[in-house]
């Protein structure tokens, strides 16, 4: 047998020893592959929820949510990032989210008025690039640090409650509904973020004609 191959310490086997060309393509295209298997998995995870089938909905949730950290890292590592994937990995984080908080809302499992705020914010986001696209023809999409927060916190919020629903966790503290309110506050503040900083962009714009 060959002698084992040791990588020097500190050094990325992409920059020391490039992968073929074969390798290299399919490096390429795994995140993007991970991210849409994570966009597949939406349809699924709905149909648990309303199944009742909480438990397997739970580590569905689960997987996509380390196969998200899964793809950023491949990409980052093996400079593998394209413009699909700078598109696609958020709208399949988005549509996973919104649908579980949807499906969650529809089975009475999460208070409705969160569940609207959260729809709501995404609407007005997607409208507010659309707009800002349409009269500046230059949108740039900077996540706000609130809005990444935000995200973390709905994340943490429908794990705890699929995790309660599923695998039988108590929330003696009542941890779910604190996580409730602040989730309706960070959604609030973030969507209110989105809507001072381009309305003051359209307002430069405007005044600059």
């Amino acid at each position: 047998m060959g002698a084992a191959v040791r990588w020097p310490a500190g050094q990325r086997r992409t920059a020391q020893y490039p992968l073929s060309g074969g390798g290299r393509l399919l490096i390429s295209a795994l995140p993007n592959l991970i991210t849409l298997a994570r966009l597949l998995a939406v349809p699924l995870t709905v149909w648990l929820i309303l199944q009742d089938r909480y438990g397997t909905a739970f580590w569905v949730f689960a997987a996509a949510g380390v196969s998200d950290a899964l793809d950023g890292f491949i990409a980052k590592q093996f400079s593998a990032r394209t413009v699909i994937g700078g598109f696609l990995d958020p709208l399949a984080d988005k549509a996973l989210l919104v649908s579980v908080y949807v499906t969650l809302g529809y089975r009475g499992e999460i208070e409705t008025w969160l569940v609207i705020l959260i729809v709501f914010r995404d609407i007005l986001i997607i409208g507010g690039a659309i707009l800002i696209q349409t009269i500046t023809q230059a949108l740039t999409m900077q996540p706000l640090f609130i809005s990444k927060l935000n995200t973390l916190l709905q994340i943490a919020l429908a794990t705890l409650l699929l995790a309660k629903l599923g695998l039988g966790i108590d929330d003696d503290f009542g941890i779910s509904r604190f996580l409730t309110f602040v989730v309706g506050g960070s959604t609030l503040l973030s969507g209110a973020g989105y809507v001072i900083i381009w309305g003051w962009r359209v307002f430069r714009i405007e005044n600059a004609k």
